[in-house]
């Protein structure tokens, strides 16, 4: 909980644009705004190793003396920014606060203890929800809050409810469903991620397969005598016409003198002999 606020000290900045910005953070030295309480927003220039010393300290409340100004005034620590990889602070944001002002700020949560559940082989911590949203005072506004996860057993977890906030007056404003902390099988989990993984990638079934046309290969047999279908390549060469069937329109007429096929019937006389 806030006691004591560290104090910063700040130079206005008489510049402005990232390639200023980028010659600051060169010389060591971190760009920020502060704004609120009713007055114009002023950049400013602070120490880079110092603020971010304090800021991986956990804290969020600060006494800020700008240059020219004629006393500090008390601001809290509203954002930080990242560079493109997410790794570098590369500018802060602090507002203007009275002590006994009501603010909403993030709280870092804190896990102690062993969890019963880890002491069986395969079994690991899951901690999704590191931080949550709290608005109390600034004079009452905590470093982080702690969570005793020494009886948290396997498939048990603890939510955000259970958080013990540590003045009454605090107001919670996190889903209090969301999951702390939670002991799991590891093999468990690897199989969950495999389904997603698979459910992900799976082709669409085959609901219509394309059926064959006649003709193709696999077509069903024409049933005897039948005709055969438009654009069906014609009988092999000399092969005999099936039993029954029409002669193809255009076909070639029989041999003179070849015996007639069986059913056929007798040809027309040619002519009367000379």
């Amino acid at each position: 909980m806030t006691t004591q606020t560290p104090s910063l000290t700040a130079n206005r900045r008489e510049r402005l644009g990232s390639r200023y910005s980028r010659r600051l953070r060169e010389r060591g030295q971190l760009p920020a705004i502060v704004y609120g309480h009713g007055t114009a927003p002023v950049p400013v220039v602070i120490d880079a190793r110092e603020t971010l010393r304090h800021i991986a300290k956990g804290e969020k409340v600060f006494t800020l003396a700008i240059e020219g100004e004629p006393q500090a005034q008390t601001v809290l620590l509203k954002d930080v920014g990242f560079d493109y990889l997410g790794s570098n602070v590369i500018h802060c944001d602090f507002a203007r606060v009275d002590l006994n002002e009501r603010v909403v700020t993030k709280v870092h949560v804190r896990l102690i203890g062993d969890a019963k559940g880890l002491k069986s082989a395969g079994n690991i911590l899951l901690h999704p929800t590191n931080e949550i949203d709290v608005e109390c005072r600034v004079l009452d506004l905590p470093d982080h809050v702690e969570v005793d996860i020494t009886d948290l057993d396997l498939g048990h977890a603890i939510t955000v409810a259970q958080i013990k906030l540590p003045k009454d007056d605090m107001k919670l404003l996190t889903d209090p469903h969301a999951i702390v902390a939670q002991v799991v099988i590891q093999h468990e989990l690897k199989v969950e991620e495999a389904a997603v993984v698979t459910a992900e990638g799976a082709e669409p079934e085959v609901i219509t397969a394309k059926k064959p046309e006649e003709g193709e290969e696999g077509a069903a047999p024409l049933a005897k005598g039948a005709a055969p279908a438009k654009g069906a390549a014609p009988a092999a060469k000399g092969a005999a016409p099936a039993k029954g069937a029409a002669p193809a329109k255009g076909a070639a007429p029989a041999a003179k003198g070849a015996a007639p096929g069986k059913g056929a019937p007798p040809a027309k006389d040619e002519g009367k002999k000379k």
